[in-house]
């Protein structure tokens, strides 16, 4: 791409003039190109196109039958433009990278971008900055993220179904276990990032998980036990739920699942107070007699007691709440956690929205009470801070969707902006469904194909340069591109994603950046590389039923 700076504006954006010979056709929205001022270059991106004539008449005359009139006229009298936005603007005598405050001067030359230009503003793939992708006709030009700053807040995954977004996820989370920088909790609805699931291109070729990846360093746990054995994978735990844990909040969050109205839910919270802790086992445990009792002792409802019952029910036939569980599913996970584990919680069959959204705020609770009390022991000195936490959902406006997300653990931790070293990743293909101010406090947005308007203006709510990205988002293809924009990228950016395959599992398991092999690898699990990790691999080196002390003792020599 080649041209000239015609006019424009700093909000506005800048039209450039194609040179002669330039094929505009070749061009695409999202592209990267760069404007060569007098002082500084503008890293800009093309965000529309378009065709003038400097005679109005030559669109209206018919030259069809003579090509070298058209090609004349085409020359000179129609002008093929692209508009760009400066994204950054870069001091060529001091080499410094700052936000674009001016714009070029009439006729600066526009080029398209270098591998060079590239680097200088995403940086080269280390440790931290993680290679996710290659801007728009520019490929095997790595793109960046900057984990640690991804990290520092909580983010978003975005597309309409069938764009990749489980695929995205999967890129994610490789990235964040190779760095090391966090840990991370998924809640995994469909069982597609703990063991390998199928691609979604239409090939269904099988993709890895990130246990056999990354092998020692990641713990399935699982709802369903009898799902996983059907798919020959051993987890290393079974989680249970005690009715105990069950408070009125989880329930007034799965309100629609049980078909409650507001005056059931003000039941519940009486039921919580004058019964405790085991509020709801006792009060599905009780009979007529006792619900008449109750209603008599606290002024409520017979009827509507006896209603809310009925539909309370629901829950104990859930197959993991148990009355007295075998071991506690919070104190796992954070023993997993805190040996430097990341936790895939696989929902096997159980992956009805009233499960998956019980189990997620549940447990997402009490991990974060933990976490909250950690950091305010590290305050006072008496322990050192927690490792940042990243907890992973899916179908994230139930969550968070403006009449949830105040009431919900997920809503306080996506406006404390890791206040207490939790942060969120949510995956949506419904993003116009979520809180805005929750969208205000998403650090960074991974956006693949959006069609609804809603759901677009939602995702660009809050970002500068929005009306201009907006053509943008509209022209992305339906699988493997996408734009990342926000807090870990320096400016908006369009990528073709790198490829799930063979080369990316070597790639990612690889000791590149000072000790991010797998334990398994390296450690006392053998010398088997963790790239090539079999069914057979892991059940020999973590059979079921294990004890965790003992496990942590194979692991890791202690």
């Amino acid at each position: 791409m080649k041209g000239t700076i015609l006019r424009g504006s700093l909000s506005g954006g800048l039209e450039v003039r194609l040179d002669i010979g330039e094929n505009i056709e070749e061009i695409k929205v999202g592209t990267f190109c760069v404007v060569e001022g007098r002082t500084h270059d503008f890293f800009s991106m093309v965000v529309d196109e378009d065709i003038e004539a400097a005679n109005p008449r030559a669109f209206y005359d018919n030259h069809s039958d003579n090509p070298l009139i058209n090609e004349i006229i085409r020359g000179t009298g129609i002008i093929d433009k692209v508009k760009i936005q400066p994204m950054i603007a870069i001091n060529r005598e001091e080499n410094r990278i700052q936000p674009v405050k001016s714009i070029p001067s009439y006729l600066s030359v526009v080029r398209e971008a270098r591998e060079e230009d590239v680097f200088k503003i995403f940086g080269r793939p280390d440790r931290t900055n993680f290679y996710v992708g290659s801007p728009l006709d520019m490929e095997h030009i790595p793109v960046c993220i900057d984990l640690k700053k991804f990290i520092e807040r909580s983010n978003g995954i975005f597309g309409k179904s069938g764009t990749g977004k489980t695929f995205y996820t999967r890129l994610m989370l490789c990235g964040m276990i190779k760095s090391g920088l966090c840990n991370i909790l998924v809640f995994d609805m469909h069982s597609e990032y703990g063991w390998e699931g199928d691609d979604e291109d239409e090939t269904r070729k099988k993709a890895k998980g990130l246990k056999q990846l990354f092998g020692s360093k990641v713990a399935i746990f699982t709802l369903d036990p009898e799902s996983s054995r059907n798919r020959g994978v051993h987890p290393d735990f079974v989680v249970e739920i005690p009715h105990r844990s069950i408070e009125a909040e989880d329930i007034a969050m799965v309100w629609e699942e049980l078909n409650l109205n507001p005056t059931a839910l003000e039941v519940i919270y009486v039921l919580q107070k004058h019964l405790g802790q085991d509020w709801l086992y006792t009060f599905l445990n009780m009979d007529a007699f006792a619900i008449k009792d109750f209603a008599d002792n606290t002024g409520s409802h017979e009827g509507a007691l006896q209603a809310l019952q009925r539909k309370l029910f629901k829950l104990q036939r859930l197959p993991f709440i148990k009355e007295n569980p075998a071991d506690d599913a919070v104190e796992r996970i954070m023993q997993y956690l805190d040996s430097g584990m990341n936790v895939v919680l696989e929902f096997g069959h159980q992956r009805s929205m009233l499960a998956y959204m019980l189990v997620a705020n549940i447990l997402t609770r009490r991990i974060h009470e933990l976490y909250v009390k950690r950091s305010e022991k590290a305050l006072g000195g008496t322990r050192e801070n927690n490792i940042p936490l990243v907890i992973v959902i899916e179908e994230a406006h139930k969550f968070l969707s403006p009449d949830m997300s105040r009431q919900t653990i997920f809503g306080m931790i996506a406006r404390e902006m890791r206040k207490y070293n939790v942060t969120l990743l949510v995956v949506d293909q419904r993003p116009s469904g979520i809180d805005p101010e929750v969208h205000s406090q998403l650090g960074t947005k991974i956006v693949a194909l959006l069609t609804e308007e809603k759901d677009i203006e939602s995702v660009l709510s809050g970002v500068n340069n929005a009306r201009m990205l907006r053509n943008v988002l509209a022209s992305l293809d339906t699988k493997q591109q996408a734009i990342i924009m926000g807090h870990a990228v320096p400016m908006p950016v369009v990528i073709r994603t790198r490829t799930y395959d063979e080369t990316f599992y070597k790639e990612i398991t690889r000791d590149d950046y000072g000790g991010s092999k797998s334990l398994l690898s390296s450690g006392a699990g053998g010398n088997n590389s963790t790239s090539s990790l079999s069914k057979a691999d892991y059940e020999q080196e973590m059979p079921p039923g294990k004890e965790f002390d003992d496990l942590m003792k194979e692991l890791y020599g202690e």
